[in-house]
């Protein structure tokens, strides 16, 4: 056949595996859909189900979902990519459509009923894009000032400076700082075991509930903050806690996570920033400037919260990058360090080499 070795390890699995049951045969790519949600969706956060359910609804938009998963080829596959482009649908909505396609027909291949996932197999078409880029130093110092203006002038929440600077020195995702209590904080370092989901009723009428829920990756870490964070935090609890037992809320209940965001972007219009940065870009700002400051990269990880490193590395390559032109001067000042003003290296290096060739030669004669 043409294609790779594992092209033909798949194909050959394929003509090798017994063939389906008629019951399952006649099970759709809807259907299929359908088990693996109830299947997964005990696992995903309120924010994820959401978006994976209205993935799955785009998905059964199209004709592909009618196809029995048995008949399901890398063909169709193909063709629904195309179809989603002629019809103007963006690069990361189609890859967000296959993903979860793709995640289904695993767990039908998990089953034993197909011989293979025939979705990894096709290919999405990537084009290139440019880095989004990273804030300055000055523009996120000149957001952090906006902010605490906005703050003495009434015109926002006395907590909207702190969570600012938070965002900056931690990493924390929003639904992280949002779930902060005064508990978490304990001699300069910070907890975070817990972010805050928002839970909304459909109808759009009715306010929506926070709920208290574990991070993102389920895991819990330990932040070291500065002395100048740590004495706006007291500050805060002092003037402004009011015995609430959550850091940037006044109130018995959490802050909405959309709240910091508000407060992000009021902060960053009053400091003229472009309506281009968003409030995760202090998180991505956290992330570079500690890798080009020389911190390693399981250390950063651990700090942002990614259950793998390898993820830092994919997302912050940039900065790993930056990071690594010091090291070349680094290595250089070593190779090319002298004791006197008059002494080189080199020219003795040079030296040593001729004289033990020349002695060398006299041995063998």
């Amino acid at each position: 056949m043409r294609g790779t070795k594992k092209d033909a390890q798949r194909l050959a699995a394929e003509l090798t595996v017994r063939a389906p049951t008629a019951s399952v045969a006649r099970v759709s790519v809807s259907e299929m859909l359908d088990l693996w949600s109830e299947n997964t969706k005990a696992s995903w956060s309120p924010s994820t189900e959401s978006n994976q359910l209205s993935r799955i609804r785009l998905v059964k938009s199209d004709c592909i979902s009618k196809l029995p998963i048995s008949r399901l080829t890398a063909v169709e596959v193909d063709q629904w990519h195309a179809r989603l482009e002629r019809q103007g649908v963006g690069e990361s909505a189609i890859r967000n459509r296959h993903l979860v396609l793709r995640a289904a027909m695993t767990l039908a291949v998990r089953w034993g009923w197909v011989p293979t996932n025939v979705v990894a197999v096709a290919r999405l078409a990537r084009r290139k894009s440019q880095p989004r880029g990273t804030l300055t130093n000055t523009e996120v110092r000149a957001v952090l000032l906006s902010a605490a203006t906005l703050v003495t002038a009434g015109r926002i929440e006395p907590q909207a400076s702190m969570a600012l600077r938070l965002a900056a020195i931690t990493g924390a995702r929003r639904a992280e700082l949002a779930a902060l209590r005064w508990e978490d904080l304990d001699a300069g370092r910070l907890v975070i075991d817990s972010s805050i989901a928002i839970l909304r009723s459909g109808d759009g009428k009715r306010r929506p509930t926070l709920r208290d829920d574990p991070t993102k990756t389920a895991n819990r870490r330990v932040i070291s903050l500065d002395s100048s964070s740590i004495e706006l935090l007291e500050s805060l609890n002092v003037e402004h806690g009011f015995g609430s037992p959550w850091i940037l809320s006044s109130r018995i209940e959490p802050v909405n996570p959309e709240r910091i965001t508000a407060w992000w972007r009021r902060a960053r219009n009053g400091a003229g920033l472009d309506s281009k940065w968003r409030l995760h870009d202090l998180r991505h700002w956290s992330a570079t400037t500690s890798i080009v400051g020389g911190h390693d990269i399981r250390t950063v990880a651990n700090r942002l919260g990614h259950a793998n490193p390898s993820m830092t590395l994919r997302t912050y390559a940039h900065a790993v990058e930056a990071a690594d032109a010091p090291i070349a001067l680094t290595l250089s000042n070593v190779l090319d360090f002298t004791e006197s003003p008059g002494l080189d290296v080199n020219k003795i290096l040079r030296d040593e080499i001729i004289d033990g060739g020349d002695r060398d030669q006299d041995t063998s004669t």
